[in-house]
């Protein structure tokens, strides 16, 4: 009988010889369903979602589709990993080192009526779309009001975000390139600071660096 070669373990995916552990990574361990299939895939097997595919993935509200591309799943999974270690949590960094807010957060104005209760910064581990598409955060001091029976956001939240949205993106874009969603509960990395998502199809460099005061994203940052 031939022999036969085991199979590469999961937590090898994607990753080079000389950098492959004999025992699996701690963040790598007890993953979802989800995150194990992603991680067990090889990044040339997989596709960027492109803008189609994106707006209706967010007309439909399937948020739960959006996936990260397999190696950088990974790299998310170790960040957050290290991130409770040196911080205690991912909401401390970010509170204190993308923020710069302190608690309690307290808005001084109704929302999007004060500069300083919002701040738009990169999305740091962006979803495995069309690298063309600018996926950013607006983090909030205020509270987007929700339906306490739907869990949905009520029609004032929404008409105001719409009208923020359209306000600083649209002016210099076209309404069909730009989109915006709120994640679900269940699906939200950070539940203690409220903040809701914009997608940008291919929009003006000069505009993301005004609107995000020349962000980087920590996915890009040497250390972080």
């Amino acid at each position: 009988m031939g022999s036969t070669t085991p199979p590469t373990p999961y937590w090898h995916i994607n990753v080079p010889p000389s950098l492959r552990t004999p025992e699996c990574p701690e963040f790598l361990q007890n993953l979802n369903a989800k995150d194990l299939g992603i991680v067990s895939t090889p990044d040339a097997a997989y596709s960027p979602q492109p803008w189609s595919e994106v707006r209706a993935i967010i007309a439909s509200n399937r948020l739960e589709l959006f996936q990260r591309v397999p190696s950088d799943l990974r790299r998310y999974l170790a960040n957050n990993w290290r991130l409770r270690k040196e911080h205690g949590s991912v909401m401390n960094f970010v509170l204190g080192h993308r923020l710069g807010w302190t608690t309690p957060i307290v808005a001084k104005g109704r929302p999007f009526e004060c500069e300083e209760d919002h701040k738009i910064l990169f999305n740091d581990w962006p979803y495995g779309i069309d690298p063309r598409i600018v996926h950013l955060v607006v983090w909030t001091k205020f509270v987007l009001e929700e339906d306490p029976a739907t869990g949905d956001l009520t029609d004032q939240a929404r008409a105001e975000i719409e009208a923020f949205v359209t306000k600083t993106f649209c002016g210099s874009m076209a309404r069909d390139r730009v989109i915006w969603f709120k994640n679900w509960a269940s699906l939200k990395s950070i539940h203690a600071v409220e903040h809701f998502h914009v997608m940008l199809f291919d929009p003006d460099p000069e505009l993301v660096r005004e609107v995000t005061n020349g962000d980087i994203p920590t996915s890009k940052w040497e250390t972080n």
